[in-house]
């Protein structure tokens, strides 16, 4: 296996890591309250976004990948012009630190979790809260929406996954099956399926349509962060030590990566699935190639 491009990224721990939409940028936020911009496949430094002032645990972007949304533990969500780091809005409601952000299919609302136990929904041109909801209670960890819009999902500290109706905020569907947090959730790109993270150490799959398992694998450690590739055939997991990418067709592991360093925080895998990003508490970013492809191609 051949050894991963490294970035030195941040000066503190690699919370986020993200590519934008258009596959030309790879985004990496920080315990350095910093965000940082590369170029994908050069992996050269293109812009740092300066303001929040306490670690930056969340990054999203909008489709248009015109906007920068990003959560912290200074309590606040921020809207950032991209790629001029103009801010466009700074949502205050939060109590506690931000630790997860999701940009709606449409980019027309935000949904923020926070420690405070809140998922707030946001309209993005204006900034203005829409909708606070209380069900989970404690510590948001993650949320997402769903790939068609209709549906945002949440969890935290608690063993039970939220499923809410979207834009009304109905809870239609408390999902269980963890022991203890959930520390990720995530919709498969084609809406098929929901991945989530427990603390106890084990990913599941669910089905979408009647929300049973598909697949639950036991992990090797701690793990706080998974992401689905582009086509929905995989899932990769930040565990401990490494990176484990499940073909989800079987099950089974299809690929794994070592990592030098205890506390793998965040994955993502390019649109074009031929980068996985990790980040890590050393504050490195590595990039691996995952699939070969043609030089016109990224």
């Amino acid at each position: 296996m051949e050894p991963p491009i490294v970035i030195d990224a941040h000066t503190r721990h690699v919370a986020r890591v993200m590519f934008s939409p258009d596959n030309t940028i790879l985004l990496s936020s920080g315990m350095d309250n910093l965000i940082q911009a590369w170029a994908v496949q050069e992996w050269t430094q293109k812009h740092t976004f300066f303001g929040h002032t306490n670690s930056v645990n969340a990054i999203a972007m909008t489709p248009a990948g015109d906007l920068l949304i990003t959560g912290s533990t200074d309590t606040t969500v921020r809207v950032w012009q991209y790629p001029s780091g103009d801010v466009e809005h700074t949502l205050s409601g939060h109590r506690k630190t931000v630790a997860s952000v999701a940009v709606s299919p449409s980019g027309e609302y935000i949904a923020s979790g926070s420690y405070d136990g809140l998922v707030k929904i946001w309209d993005v041109a204006s900034g203005e809260e829409i909708l606070s909801l209380t069900q989970i209670g404690r510590n948001v960890g993650s949320v997402d929406f769903s790939p068609d819009g209709k549906f945002l999902v949440g969890a935290g500290l608690g063993d039970d996954i939220y499923l809410w109706a979207f834009p009304s905020g109905e809870l239609v569907r408390v999902i269980s099956g963890h022991e203890t947090a959930v520390n990720a959730v995530m919709f498969s790109p084609n809406g098929e399926m929901l991945g989530s993270i427990g603390y106890e150490e084990t990913l599941i799959i669910w089905d979408t349509k009647n929300w049973e398992r598909v697949h639950s694998m036991t992990l090797e450690s701690r793990a706080m962060d998974l992401t689905f590739t582009a086509d929905s055939k995989k899932v990769a997991a930040a565990i401990d030590y490494g990176i484990r990418v499940w073909n989800l067709r079987t099950g089974e592991i299809d690929k794994q990566y070592e990592l030098p360093v205890k506390g793998v925080y965040t994955v993502a895998v390019s649109p074009k699935r031929r980068w996985l990003a990790a980040g890590s508490a050393d504050g490195k970013v590595r990039i691996y190639e995952i699939r070969k492809v043609s030089k016109k191609s990224q």
